[in-house]
């Protein structure tokens, strides 16, 4: 098998020095038009291939950034975390990924691991706890942060969906609806959570309403455990609309209303946050608040580009703008309720 071209064989081929090679692979101004025609003109025909790791060695950049998700099960997390996938692809950059739903011990050895492997960036999605380890990471590299609001660090960026925004969009639908015995399944934790319950109870005090919170676990399960209490209440006690403060809690509410034979929404409406694949299915058609995975997940990729360019500059809070989208699962109160 014949050896690979090296930037030698270039320099010989288009006349110039090893280091004018270099010049132009890494993209410098400081080359005459000819001269870069020319070292472009013999890379293509010996079809030279520049070295990842001598690039990588030379510009003290390893083309890698470590993305640590909260939990990869929550929809919309995995949905922000395409979006990140995506805009790192675009940038030319590698994604090594951690799932925080591991113990703790197991998210020290992924940190540890970034930093050692001194990447270009770390990328932390959804509410992760400010641990020692996350503090060290993220005083070593370039950090962001994406849907979540829990690491407060002066050099640290957040991409995050306008929660408070959110939450008011989603009650005031409630309200306007007719509704004024409502409840929130509030996330037991986080600043996001705890954003989107003070949004809930400022619009419902605003007009008179009375309105319940029951902290839980964002998850089905709890969300299905929750409403079975509220909901096998009798009639003109239990709520006639719950907003939880995510779809999969949601989705537990809704399955709950089935259990104890309630329709929705003509005798209990329910909404959600987030927008995530199964609260678009037909067959659920949930209204909730699209929280901008998306956007959330992209804009976090180009606050960390800027943070890569400028460690000094001041730390950024981007609110994505959300928006509510209305389907089948919200409707006026049943009458006398």
């Amino acid at each position: 098998m014949p050896r690979p071209p090296t930037i030698r064989d270039v320099a010989a081929r288009a006349g110039v020095s090893k280091s004018l090679v270099s010049l132009v692979i890494n993209g410098s101004p400081m080359v005459r038009e000819e001269k870069r025609a020319a070292v472009l003109a013999a890379v293509e025909e010996l079809g030279f291939r520049p070295s990842a790791t001598a690039r990588h060695l030379s510009s003290r950049r390893t083309g890698a950034v470590g993305v640590l998700v909260h939990d990869l099960r929550n929809p919309w997390y995995a949905e922000a975390l395409e979006a990140v996938h995506a805009r790192l692809h675009t940038a030319g950059a590698t994604m090594l990924l951690g799932d925080a739903r591991l113990d703790a011990a197991a998210d020290e050895r992924v940190l540890h691991t970034f930093v050692d492997l001194r990447l270009d960036g770390l990328v932390l999605v959804g509410s992760l706890e400010p641990t020692p380890a996350v503090l060290e990471a993220a005083r070593r590299l370039p950090t962001v942060v994406a849907g979540a609001l829990d690491v407060d660090l002066p050099d640290v960026d957040v991409s995050v969906q306008d929660d408070a925004a959110g939450a008011r969009l989603a009650t005031e639908h409630l309200l306007a609806l007719g509704h004024r015995r409502l409840a929130h399944l509030a996330g037991a934790a986080g600043a996001v959570m705890r954003l989107r319950q003070e949004s809930f109870t400022r619009a419902v005090a605003a007009v008179g309403a009375a309105g319940e919170v029951l902290r839980v676990e964002m998850t089905e399960e709890s969300g299905h455990a929750a409403a079975l209490e509220l909901l096998a209440r009798p009639a003109d006690e239990r709520p006639t609309a719950v907003f939880a403060a995510a779809d999969v809690a949601a989705l537990g509410v809704l399955r709950a209303a089935a259990q104890l034979g309630l329709r929705v929404p003509e005798d209990v409406s329910v909404v959600g946050f987030d927008d995530v694949a199964p609260a678009r299915l037909d067959g659920t058609a949930l209204t909730t608040v699209d929280a901008s995975s998306a956007a959330v997940g992209a804009g976090a990729v180009d606050l960390l580009l800027e943070r890569t360019a400028d460690r000094s500059r001041e730390r950024r809070t981007v609110l994505a703008p959300v928006a509510l989208v209305v389907r089948r699962t919200t409707a006026s109160p049943p009458p006398h309720s």
